[in-house]
């Protein structure tokens, strides 16, 4: 009987204790809304006798900020807007938006998802996510680099070769990757 009486009395202390201390908070994800206008998208694509750089807009985009962390983030990239910045101009632009390449009549936006962020230090990710280019979805991993993150601003880039087969091109004088640039700036 006293062990049964022990063990009733430990337990009831136990159960006391427990419910003084306090609960675990979960903190959620802070949304910050893309700058559309300081983001971009920087490009150089590659042909055998030279290359033309240029760069596309985003639409739209959200960010989830978590203690400071990149959680993730979904961004809309105006593909009909694409400008091209070495002076080739409006014919380029033309054969760029026609669909030889980006076919941007019938695809005026394509769309990337941010699925994971893997931190290798302090301001070195990992990133993981979907890009939705043409009506197909592209898987991409790149390195980015998280240069700001504050309570109402935050900054990255991400420098890295993209491989062109991936998105289906039709027209085939060109190399076989895209050198991106990615200039991210986001606002609470």
């Amino acid at each position: 009987m006293k062990k049964v009486l022990s063990f009733v009395a430990i337990a009831f202390a136990a159960t006391a204790l427990y419910s003084f201390v306090p609960a675990k908070k979960t903190i959620l994800a802070d949304e910050f809304t893309a700058n559309t206008t300081n983001s971009k998208i920087e490009f150089i694509g590659a042909k055998k006798s030279g290359f033309h750089p240029g760069y596309f807009a985003l639409k739209s985009g959200a960010l989830q900020i978590e203690n400071g962390k990149l959680k993730g983030g979904k961004f809309t990239i105006d593909v009909a807007g694409l400008k091209v910045t070495d002076g080739a101009g409006e014919k380029l632009e033309g054969h760029l938006k026609s669909p030889d390449f980006f076919d941007a009549a019938k695809f005026p936006e394509a769309s990337f998802e941010i699925l994971t962020v893997n931190y290798t230090s302090e301001t070195a990710v990992e990133i993981a996510g979907n890009l939705n280019f043409r009506g197909v979805n592209i898987p991409l991993k790149f390195p980015a680099y998280i240069r700001s993150v504050d309570d109402k601003k935050f900054f990255a880039q991400a420098f890295f070769s993209l491989d062109a087969t991936l998105l289906q091109f039709n027209y085939k004088n060109t190399m076989p990757d895209v050198q991106l640039a990615i200039h991210l700036f986001a606002n609470k």
